[in-house]
C-alpha cells in the first residue's frame, strides 16, 4: 500500500515522521505545499536521500478549485520549479493531489498538459478536521487493505499527530505483511511468488 503525506514540510514535524518511516522500513510520497519549503530547505533533502517520492501540493495550503484556472497553472508551475531542484534521481515528479481534495476537468487538462496525474486516496482518517493520532491510528488499520492509499497530514500539530500514529500504524503493518511504499512503486509493483 502506498503512504502519502500532506502539507509538508515542517522543520520538526517532518522530520520525526522521517524517523518513523525509517524505523519501520516504510516509503511515502510527501505532497509539499512549497511555500513550506524556506527555512526547510535540508529537510525536502532528507526526505529525497532516504527514498522518498516528491510530490506537488501547489504553493499554498488552500482549495487548489477555487483557483482561476490561468492561477492553478502558474502555481502548479511554481511548485514544480521549486521541487525540482531536490529531484535528482531517476523518478520525475509526477504526482499533485488537490488542495481539500477537490478538482474538475479543467485542472485535470492542465495536469496532462504538464505530464502530471491527480492521485487522491482511499484510506482517509480526516486528520485535518479530527485531531486525534488514536484515531487515525484506528481508522487506517481497519480500513487498509492490499493497493490502498493512506493520506496523512505533516505540518506543525498535524505532523507531530501523524508521526505518532506511524509509530502505531507502521509495525502494525508490517506484521500483517503489508509493505509500505511510495506511490510510483505502487504502480509500478508487480508481484513476486513469495507475494
Amino acid at each position: 500500500m502506498a503512504l502519502t503525506i500532506d502539507d509538508g514540510p515542517d522543520g520538526v514535524a517532518t522530520p520525526k515522521i522521517l524517523d518513523a518511516l525509517e524505523q519501520h522500513e516504510a516509503r511515502a510520497t510527501f505532497f509539499l505545499v512549497t511555500d513550506h519549503i524556506p527555512g526547510n530547505e535540508q529537510v525536502v533533502r532528507r526526505i529525497v536521500e532516504e527514498g522518498h517520492e516528491l510530490a506537488n501540493h501547489l504553493t499554498a495550503d488552500e482549495p487548489s478549485i477555487a483557483l482561476a484556472p490561468s492561477d492553478f497553472e502558474e502555481q502548479l508551475l511554481q511548485a514544480h520549479d521549486a521541487l525540482s531542484q531536490y529531484s535528482d534521481g531517476p523518478q520525475p515528479i509526477r504526482w499533485f493531489r488537490p488542495g481539500s481534495g477537490w478538482y474538475n476537468g479543467t485542472m485535470l487538462s492542465i495536469l496532462d498538459k504538464h505530464g502530471y496525474q491527480c492521485a487522491l486516496g482511499s484510506v482517509y482518517p480526516f486528520d485535518p478536521q479530527i485531531p486525534s493520532s488514536w484515531f487515525a491510528t484506528h481508522y487506517i488499520l481497519s480500513n487498509a487493505r492490499p493497493g490502498s492509499i493512506i493520506v496523512l497530514h505533516d505540518y506543525e500539530k498535524r505532523g507531530e499527530r501523524t508521526a505518532a500514529a506511524l509509530a502505531t500504524i507502521l509495525p502494525e503493518l508490517n506484521s500483517r505483511g503489508f509493505r509500505v511504499i511510495t506511490l510510483s512503486e505502487l504502480l509500478d509493483w508487480q508481484p513476486t511468488n513469495e507475494e
